[in-house]
């Protein structure tokens, strides 16, 4: 079988936040290129929907394998105690070739009303969460690994009444950057993929004028893009196409925003 039949046969994947919207078409996307998908979720709500992600995948032709894990990765030990659930699941013998950084919140308040719980509640997930996991996954990364940030237009687009969720996004790029200088010398890249509008449940608490406002100046069809969209994109970079692509910061907007 061609190596582009299943092009992430062999590989295995931990995609966070990825019971629902982005990181469950990004989860999905890659079983169906052929890899083993371990993916997280926050919320006993979210049990359901992560259970329907894993027997999807397990539902494919070629029997991708999949594991749903319950964590708070906001939390100061979350990460540590994602590691060490996997590490009790793999009898010791964790390996990872992708992570997908994509666990996030939003917040939606003007500067004058937001409070310290605030940007404790958008920052220890989007950020804080994101370092932590990205450090605890290192020693069981493999050589030539996949490290995606999953950041947003948001980052380069000032949305009213949105400043944490926006400044937590830019912040992402910035770790990106850095992170990918760090963890090249043994072929790892590290990139930042930046989708525009997509139909999910974050769309949901995105004001309507400023939806319509993005489907009238995209290019594209002047239309919102989909999960699998992204999802493609992600996937793409990481299989072996993306080996030379590295620091980068991806709009994956239909034109919307232009980098």
């Amino acid at each position: 079988m061609s190596d582009y039949s299943l092009p992430l046969s062999n590989k295995v994947a931990l995609v966070t936040g990825a019971s629902r919207g982005i990181g469950k078409g990004i989860a999905l996307e890659f079983a169906r290129r052929g890899a083993t998908v371990i993916l997280t979720y926050v919320s006993q709500s979210s049990e359901t929907l992560a259970r329907e992600v894993c027997q999807a995948i397990e539902a494919l032709p070629h029997k991708p394998r999949a594991h749903a894990v319950r964590v708070d990765l906001s939390t100061v030990d979350g990460a540590q105690l994602l590691i060490g659930r996997l590490l009790e699941r793999s009898e010791g013998r964790l390996k990872l070739d992708i992570l997908v950084n994509n666990a996030g919140v939003e917040k939606a308040k003007s500067l004058a009303e937001l409070t310290v719980d605030d940007y404790d509640e958008v920052y220890n997930l989007n950020i804080r969460g994101t370092i932590l996991l990205t450090q605890a996954v290192l020693p069981y990364l493999s050589s030539e690994g996949r490290i995606f940030n999953i950041s947003s237009i948001a980052a380069r687009t000032p949305f009213k009444n949105f400043s944490l969720y926006c400044s937590s996004k830019t912040a992402l790029e910035g770790l990106t950057r850095v992170w990918a200088t760090e963890l090249g010398g043994n072929g790892t890249t590290v990139n930042c993929i930046e989708p525009g509008p997509v139909q999910s449940d974050m769309l949901d608490n995105i004001p309507k004028d400023i939806v319509n406002l993005q489907k009238a100046l995209t290019p594209i069809g002047n239309r919102i893009g989909t999960v699998e969209e992204v999802a493609n994109i992600v996937a793409g970079l990481a299989s072996k196409d993306g080996a030379w692509i590295t620091g980068q910061t991806i709009s994956v907007s239909g034109g919307y925003a232009m980098y």
